[in-house]
């Protein structure tokens, strides 16, 4: 086996606690995990620790793995909800990019970067399961890893401002499917709320709201894809007060209905 071999990739949405113990690891393959909605912890360095809306979790065949998903609290109480896309692979190619350097367990990613649509687009090459796709998702996984590693070395310590701006877009990554206010997030920062209006728009040149509202249609849009959740539940649970309002701004982004979308990408993705 030269190249990758990617044995599953998908998206998975837990609204069930979820537990994972594997000591001895992996065993034969490789995981990356990327955490997009909710919280769910993992053990590094015999240590339980958090893992939040845009950490990227790496193992080895041989790291010990271990993975709870349990209820936290919501804006209506206590429940489970984590969404995660992960892929499984091995191969040749795999064993010599993990052995070029050492990697964190744990790492801080945007999830507005290119590593999402990557995702996505492996997702739907392994569920063609063609020949081509075969090689597709060889090409998709190595790229996948490269990305990792450049995301990885382009990691610096951040002061000031920069540091808020980035603190405040954590925030949102982590509470936006919940109907925080603004003055929440300025608490959280320890800054007033007209400074950390105008600092986010600085830094990013959108508003904290547009991007709280773009972070809400991209896990209602997973979910759309990749459960049987009906649409009324997705709305409400991915941040919006009311499925019309969900339906009115979703139709303003894509041009179609929730409904119609679903139905042709759900299409596309099982062709």
């Amino acid at each position: 086996m030269q190249g990758v071999e990617v044995l599953s990739a998908s998206f998975s949405y837990h609204t069930k606690p979820f537990h994972v113990v594997a000591k001895e690891g992996l065993q034969t393959h490789y995981l990356l995990r990327l955490q997009t909605e909710g919280r769910c912890r993992t053990r590094i360095d015999g240590a339980l620790v958090p893992v939040e809306p845009g950490d990227l979790m790496l193992y080895a065949p041989d790291m010990p793995y271990e993975l709870h998903v349990e209820e936290e609290e919501r804006g209506n109480g206590r429940a489970v909800a984590s969404g995660d896309y992960f892929v499984f692979f091995r191969g040749a190619w795999a064993d010599e990019w993990w052995k070029q350097k050492p990697r964190p367990v744990k790492m801080r990613v945007s999830l507005d970067e290119a590593l999402v649509p990557l995702w996505r687009q492996m997702i739907a090459e392994h569920r063609r399961q063609s020949e081509q796709s075969a090689m597709l998702l060889d090409y998709l996984m190595r790229v996948v890893c490269l990305t990792v590693d450049r995301l990885c070395s382009e990691q610096r310590p951040m002061k000031g401002n920069a540091f808020l701006a980035y603190r405040m877009k954590n925030y949102i990554e982590e509470r936006a499917t919940t109907l925080f206010q603004l003055k929440d997030l300025a608490r959280h920062c320890n800054v007033s709320v007209s400074r950390a209006v105008h600092l986010y728009k600085q830094f990013f040149g959108k508003s904290i709201i547009q991007y709280a509202q773009e972070v809400r249609l991209k896990v209602a849009l997973e979910r759309m894809l990749y459960t049987q959740t009906p649409l009324e539940v997705i709305a409400e649970t991915s941040g919006f007060p009311s499925y019309t309002y969900f339906y009115r701004v979703f139709k303003k982004e894509f041009g179609v209905s929730p409904q119609q979308y679903r139905s042709e990408r759900s299409g596309a993705l099982e062709t």
